[in-house]
Order: C-alpha cells, then structure tokens, then sequence
C-alpha cells in the first residue's frame, strides 16, 4: 500500500482543479491517498533577500516534511494567462532553494483542468517540463477539457463516458507504476 498526496497548485477558493483533485483521491482503491490545500502554507513572494535576512519560513520547512512523507503524488495545475499560476510557481521556487530535488523519487501524475477545450494543457505542459529538475519522475499526464461540461460538481464525477474510461486509465496506470 502507498500513500499519496494529492494536491492542487491554486490558491481560489472555488478552484476546479481543487474538485478535480478531490475526485481523483477517491479513486486510488488498495492506497492511502490524502488531499493537502497548499493555502494553508503561508509562503511571501520569493525573494534573495527574504532568504538571505530572515531565512527559510517556517510553513515551508512543514510543507517539504509533509511532501517527504509520502511515496507518490497527484498535481492538478491551473492555468493562468497560458502558464502556472504564480502562487504554485511561488512555492515551487521557494522549495527549490530549501533542496533542489526537493521532489527526489516521487512518482508523480500530474493533471490540469480549465473551462475551456485544451483543459490547461499549456500549463500542464510546462510543469511537465520543469517537475524533473526537481528530482520528479512524471510518469503520467491528463488535461481535462471543459471542466464544466464534463463535471457534475453537484455530484462529484466525470459525466462524459470517455473522458471517464481515458481518466481512469491514467489513474490505473499510474497506480500500476507505483
């Protein structure tokens, strides 16, 4: 049994890649899969002279021991204006000046959501890129399209039949991975 963390990289109260997220950590059978909120760590802009004159905050020390935690992680990353958001980019540069590889050995499926047709793949895309520098081996990947078409938020599931069955694959095939 692995235990995996599932978080999403937005900071709205009313983010969908949060729901997707929630979803997602109900479908990890003969697992433990937990959901971290990443906005209970308080991070300030990232800052040379933050680091420098009062060091590395607090929250971010508790947030690389729970990330160590685990053995394999789900991101859901939101688009904004055709990249990440800059609270996950945020946290993503102050990790990476606490420990590089902060992210060293950790299975990771990575997914993204938005209202529109390419389902954040650009911002998919880039993190798929960037998440190994970290010491990440993304060995998975789904853009949802058009989360409000193919999501009951009402009842929290995916209402397009093959959107659900392509779904369920990268989550089998993750899981077979770990």
């Amino acid at each position: 049994m692995k235990k995996i963390l599932c978080f999403a990289g937005s900071n709205s109260s009313v983010s969908i890649n949060k729901k997707l997220i929630t979803y997602t950590a109900r479908l990890f059978e003969n697992n433990v899969a937990e959901i971290l909120d990443l906005t209970n760590y308080s991070l300030p802009v990232y800052s040379e002279d933050i680091e420098k004159n009062e060091g590395f905050p607090e929250d971010l020390k508790k947030l690389k021991s729970v990330l160590d935690t685990y053995d394999a992680l789900v991101i859901s990353v939101n688009e904004h204006n055709g990249s990440i958001s800059v609270f996950f980019k945020n946290i993503l540069d102050w990790l990476s000046r606490l420990e590089y590889k902060f992210f060293q050995d950790k299975k990771i499926l990575l997914l993204s959501t938005s209202p529109g047709k390419r389902g954040g793949a650009t911002a998919l895309e880039y993190t798929k890129n960037i998440l190994p520098r970290y010491g990440a081996e993304v060995v998975g990947d789904f853009a949802f399209p058009s989360f409000q078409e193919n999501f009951s938020v009402t009842d929290s599931k995916i209402v397009n039949p093959e959107l659900k069955i392509a779904f369920q694959d990268v989550v089998t095939n993750f899981t077979e991975l770990l």
